[in-house]
């Protein structure tokens, strides 16, 4: 089965280097194609949203990648990638909950995207605590005991 997806819109940030560490203070700009900005309308309610992009800078080497130590931490153990965040996976689909500071007629302004300059993104949801943060929702011993994970 093949499946098509079309971009919304795309990240605009300073970002350029994969692995820099400080992510979650970068502020981004997201542009929605100008015939979806109606679909904002409203959106300014919520703190936070979630945003789905295409991490396009990941590599058909990368995508072939079935096991990573997380964060390229040989100190962690070695799992399949469907249990990490690793942009090394067979459709790099990355997520983010980010903070939105601003909307602006087709121009989301948040905190927080791991993403780099000129992504894709996919598709935008609200956050909504309770059904984006299930009560009783558990962690593998190697992340929760592990700080670089947190």
């Amino acid at each position: 089965m093949n499946i098509e997806v079309v971009p919304i819109g795309f990240v605009k940030n300073n970002i350029t280097d994969l692995k820099r560490e400080d992510r979650q203070t970068v502020v981004s700009e997201i542009i929605i194609h100008d015939d979806l900005k109606e679909a904002l309308d409203q959106i300014e309610g919520f703190s936070h949203i979630i945003v789905l992009y295409w991490m396009h800078k990941t590599s058909q080497q990368q995508r072939s990648i079935t096991k990573v130590h997380p964060r390229g931490d040989d100190r962690l153990p070695l799992v399949g990638v469907f249990g990490t965040r690793s942009p090394a996976r067979a459709n790099p689909i990355g997520l983010a909950t980010v903070r939105l500071l601003e909307h602006r007629g087709n121009i989301l302004k948040v905190m927080g995207l791991d993403a780099v300059n000129e992504t894709p993104v996919l598709d935008i949801k609200p956050h909504i605590p309770g059904s984006d943060s299930p009560a009783g929702a558990t962690v593998p011993e190697w992340i929760a005991s592990n700080t670089l994970c947190k």
